[in-house]
């Protein structure tokens, strides 16, 4: 087993990445442990990635990854085109490496498959748990230009019943046009389903890019834990986040 409290990095993994409004903003809501509190749209974050070998990571092998949770209120807004932070919910991992990895950092991992396949300028992405599909998602995607994002999301979970706040480093190469057109989620028993999103979709932010590079912070702290010396304050993403940069291409 990793060692939970190690960082580690990825680099170039697919990624889509978006938030949208819940049908039941109140089940939403329910999901929360005590001492944290949804933003007033209860505002849901949801990502399907996935990380083609293993040559790519410092430790955790080849995967694929769902994850998705409710945003936080008291976070700062993220700029246009980002998700917010918030804590995670739902984490649905195809390796057992990372699935132990994420869990002993008070991640909700479960084992389950992520697959995004990119046909001309559609993009369908679909996670399975169980063998059983739970969520697709289908976009409309172009092509990296000459943006690059970076910054940082904060993403809280729960371990041993204690808070955890973790940041996690991000430089990506987004696709333009991007557009969400559905999400579905496709098991009404499934624990996830309250996370469903309300009828007509609205989206709230995001992204689909073929190359995001990103950190596991070393482990994570208490959120009641003083920081140690030294350490800057956790922050959701810096306010100058578009940068220019040389991509390598669509």
């Amino acid at each position: 087993m990793l060692d939970p409290a190690a960082p580690q990095l990825v680099l170039n993994a697919r990624v889509l990445q978006f938030s949208w409004l819940p049908a039941d903003p109140d089940a939403v809501a329910a999901l929360l442990p005590a001492g944290v509190c949804p933003r007033p749209d209860r505002q849901v974050f949801f990502s399907q990635y996935v990380v083609d070998d293993a040559a790519q990571t410092s430790g955790l092998g080849a995967y694929s990854l769902t994850y998705l949770g409710v945003a936080l209120d008291g976070f700062d807004p993220p700029p246009a085109g980002d998700i917010p932070g918030g804590l995670w919910t739902h984490y649905f991992a195809s390796s057992a490496r990372v699935c132990d990895y994420a869990a002993a950092r008070g991640a909700p991992a479960a084992p389950g498959e992520t697959r995004l396949d990119l046909r001309g300028g559609q993009l369908i992405a679909e996670t399975c748990a169980d063998g059983t599909p739970i969520i697709r998602t289908v976009a409309r995607v172009g092509h990296t230009g000459c943006r690059v994002y970076s910054g940082h999301h904060r993403y809280l979970t729960v371990r041993g019943g204690r808070l955890l706040c973790a940041e996690f480093p991000y430089v990506a190469e987004p696709v333009s046009p991007f557009e969400i057109e559905s999400v579905e989620f496709l098991v009404p028993e499934h624990p996830a389903y309250p996370l469903r999103p309300a009828n007509p979709l609205t989206i709230c932010g995001g992204l689909y890019s073929p190359r995001v590079s990103f950190a596991y912070p070393a482990l994570p702290l208490a959120v009641d834990q003083p920081p140690p010396a030294g350490f800057r304050p956790i922050h959701q993403v810096p306010a100058r986040r578009s940068r220019s940069g040389l991509p390598s291409g669509s």
